[in-house]
């Protein structure tokens, strides 16, 4: 990739051709999927996660079509896992805010294609939470032997963080619905707020993934190689 791609643009043309996008979520939501089975503690194996993706199952595709999804959809995952690696922007461009975003109404601010990655990117957290959930037991194991860790911010606290900003971005108005009228005013004033913090915690996402996958067998390498 050069220094301005994304992984997203992995997908794009996919989309722009319309070829298979009647198999796939939006282009946006299948990248937060993706994303998300890369950060994961554990990798799951390809036959695991494609079909999260897959929105018809009633489609009739020939080996070919599915050949050439598998590849994109593969292609995406490496990408995401190189742009942890080198520690690159991997968040759509559309995703990541701008000073120019502080001038749209704030019910409005935070844009489809971002509420999008982050539906998919919760999405696929829910299915691998066990996974999520093993990695920090046998952690929380190893590091009960040590007597150096501080224990005021938990694995389990960061990632509730996490998850609690991208679940207030990716639907924004179902947030505001659980808030009284003062609260649900200062969400709106804070949203600018909120979604310039979302790169630190996706990053959070990622260190604490990469820390938890030192509990389990390493099987990272698996999917960097461009076999």
């Amino acid at each position: 990739m050069s220094e301005t791609a994304r992984p997203i643009d992995i997908l794009l043309p996919v989309f722009e051709k319309g070829k298979l996008t009647h198999v796939l979520p939006s282009a946006y939501k299948a990248d937060g999927m993706i994303f998300a089975v890369a950060a994961s503690p554990e990798i799951p194996m390809p036959e695991q996660w494609m079909p999260w993706l897959i929105q018809s199952s009633s489609s009739a595709l020939v080996d070919k079509d599915v050949d050439a999804l598998a590849d994109v959809l593969m292609n995406n995952l490496r990408a995401h896992l190189q742009c942890m690696t080198d520690e690159k922007p991997l968040m759509p461009s559309r995703c990541v805010y701008s000073e120019g975003d502080a001038s749209v109404e704030p019910a409005s601010a935070i844009p489809a294609e971002l509420a999008q990655w982050l539906e998919g990117l919760l999405y696929v957290h829910q299915q691998l939470e066990d996974v999520w959930q093993q990695a920090w037991e046998k952690l929380s194991a190893k590091d009960a032997m040590r007597e150096d860790i501080n224990n005021s911010d938990t694995p389990e606290k960061r990632l509730s963080r996490c998850l609690k900003l991208f679940t207030t971005l990716a639907n924004v108005e179902l947030a505001l619905q659980y808030r009284n009228r003062s609260q649900a005013q200062q969400l709106k004033d804070n949203l600018p707020i909120l979604w310039k913090q979302l790169p630190a915690m996706i990053q959070d996402y990622i260190d604490l993934a990469g820390e938890l996958s030192a509990a389990l067998p390493n099987q990272f390498e698996t999917f960097t190689k461009t076999s």
